[in-house]
């Protein structure tokens, strides 16, 4: 493991195209490349609001989810492989229960923002849609285990809610949507 990444510049995907786990190789536009992409900066934005002041918890919960993506991404990158198990979806939707138990219920669509930390989870949350698009392209074109799937859907779901459960504990409202009509023009 200590000399696993002792190359970073190996300059073989200089003609376009990249190595996955099993050794093959597939230009770097495909759509597993996409996919895995996706991961990746989901991951990075996941870490951006790790950066911010945060409830223990979240901090916690955060942290598990970046190991979890970093499965996800191994799935992804050996065609064929399993990593992410049943346990961590459901492990994902004990934790939307607990934060969303904490919250009043939405009583319109709430726009994005509030504090820097909500508007980050929910930068992570458009984000997850994206990946999750990804992935979706790419199940059309070859296999995709159902829990990659099934765990984007989780998580952008929680980042939604994290969003407001970040906003409540640093004393932020949620910032409701106004139709067009409601709205005061000056």
């Amino acid at each position: 493991m200590a000399n696993r990444l002792s190359v970073i510049a190996t300059r073989t995907g200089d003609d376009g195209t990249t190595g996955l786990g099993d050794g093959s190789r597939v230009s770097k536009d495909s759509a597993r490349i996409a996919a895995l992409g996706d991961v990746d900066e989901l991951n990075s934005v996941i870490g951006l609001l790790l950066a911010e002041s945060l409830p223990a918890e979240v901090a916690t919960d955060l942290l598990t989810i970046q190991h979890d993506l970093f499965d996800m991404g191994a799935e992804l990158c050996i065609p064929g492989h399993a990593a992410l198990k049943d346990e961590q979806i459901a492990h994902l939707d004990a934790r939307l229960a607990y934060y969303n138990a904490a919250l009043p219920p939405l009583r319109e669509f709430i726009l994005p923002g509030g504090s820097r930390s909500a508007a980050l989870a929910h930068m992570a949350r458009t984000v997850c849609r994206r990946t999750e698009r990804a992935v979706v392209a790419l199940a059309r074109a070859d296999t995709v285990n159902p829990p990659v799937r099934q765990y984007l859907n989780r998580f952008s779901d929680l980042m939604f809610v994290l969003a407001r459960f970040i906003n409540k504990a640093q004393g932020n409202p949620d910032i409701f949507w106004t139709s067009p009509n409601a709205r005061k023009v000056t």
